[in-house]
């Protein structure tokens, strides 16, 4: 079974909610090439089924939705590029559009406080999918356009060393490890996303699209070297570190952690669609993320980011004690953290990928 890996849900402090501007920043440079992809390459005649009924229905889906803003943001843009194409390619049509929005994430999302953020005015039908998008959630062709955003860099499960619980010791993740480490991310990338790509075939009507925004690096990059935005990990391995020298935490339990990230590249991607064989590859592009925390060098901000995002998936493994001791050790360093970012931190890409369903 896919792992849970949620958001913080609610409204805190420490929420998704309050805490999604980096995402928020990295989809809105995205905003103009999705309606370019959109007035480009969706064809609504050979989409929709224009029966007897003076309403035809455009099904969407957000594919790790969590809880708001930035997904209302993306659909409500979505649905206003789909109009537009409708319009220019049926003029003096009589048939109105309806849409219905599907918002999917895994069953520990915090539902609640998505809907409950609806916005009062939306020009589409609301619905929540539970589940992990590693594996079929809709019925066969009912699905037009797919979008996700930020979600598939999150792999379905730790990759794991059947030998040795250990393999990638006093490191959490992949960035500065070994090429075995480092191959071992690959190998899973590859696994789940032949698993979404399969899934979402079955799900996608003919001509249907998705699109895909996710933490990317260039192709000709070293993964184990090339952190894209994520090597800020290096002062969560420093404070778990000092926190085993302590005694505060066993050793074992940090060598057998390893946050489940991956940061694709445009050969992962394009090396796993071509496998699939069942889309066609409209756009891939990397583009610089743009971000007023990053660009200022605001510590304080990131940490507290980071905390919505990685907060669960820490607590999963270590508890709340040492899941909190450590985001305040870390948060204690925004100094150092702050001058480190304003000299070193590798400034994170973004993959954009565009598919049409064959």
């Amino acid at each position: 079974m896919p792992e849970s890996l949620p958001m913080n849900g609610g409204n805190g402090v420490y929420s998704y909610s309050k805490n999604s501007q980096l995402q928020k920043e990295g989809s809105n440079v995205m905003m103009g090439m999705i309606k370019e992809s959109i007035l480009k390459n969706m064809d609504i005649e050979s989409l929709l089924s224009f029966g007897k009924s003076n309403n035809a229905l455009f099904h969407i889906v957000d594919f790790g939705c969590s809880i708001g803003p930035n997904t209302f943001i993306a659909m409500q843009h979505i649905i206003q590029t789909t109009t537009q194409k409708y319009q220019t390619q049926h003029k003096d049509t009589q048939i109105s559009l309806e849409f219905q929005v599907s918002f999917n994430d895994h069953v520990t999302n915090d539902f609640n406080t998505l809907f409950k953020a609806l916005p009062p005015e939306r020009r589409y039908f609301a619905s929540a999918v539970p589940g992990s998008f590693y594996g079929r959630l809709f019925p066969s062709r009912s699905i037009h356009f797919a979008y996700s955003c930020y979600s598939l860099q999150w792999l379905s499960k730790t990759p794991e060393d059947e030998k040795s619980r250990s393999w990638n010791k006093g490191r959490i993740h992949y960035i500065g490890a070994s090429k075995d480490v480092t191959s071992a991310y690959v190998a899973q990338f590859e696994k789940d996303m032949e698993v979404f790509l399969n899934a979402r075939a079955m799900e996608i009507v003919e001509n249907g699209m998705i699109v895909m925004i996710l933490p990317g690096i260039h192709s000709e990059l070293d993964h184990s070297q090339a952190a894209a935005g994520f090597d800020v990990l290096k002062f969560f391995e420093s404070s778990l570190n000092d926190m085993i020298n302590e005694g505060i935490v066993e050793e074992a339990l940090v060598d057998s952690f390893n946050v489940p990230l991956y940061v694709a590249s445009p050969k992962d991607m394009t090396k796993v669609v071509k496998k699939n064989g069942y889309f066609i590859i409209e756009k891939m592009e990397i583009k610089e993320s743009q971000s007023k925390i990053l660009d200022e060098a605001d510590a304080k901000s990131l940490i507290i980011h980071l905390r919505a995002t990685l907060e669960g998936i820490f607590t999963k493994h270590f508890g709340v004690q040492i899941t909190d001791e450590m985001f305040k050790r870390i948060m204690d360093k925004c100094e150092e953290i702050s001058s480190w970012m304003k000299v070193e931190y590798k400034k994170a890409s973004q993959l954009f990928v565009v598919l049409k369903r064959k």
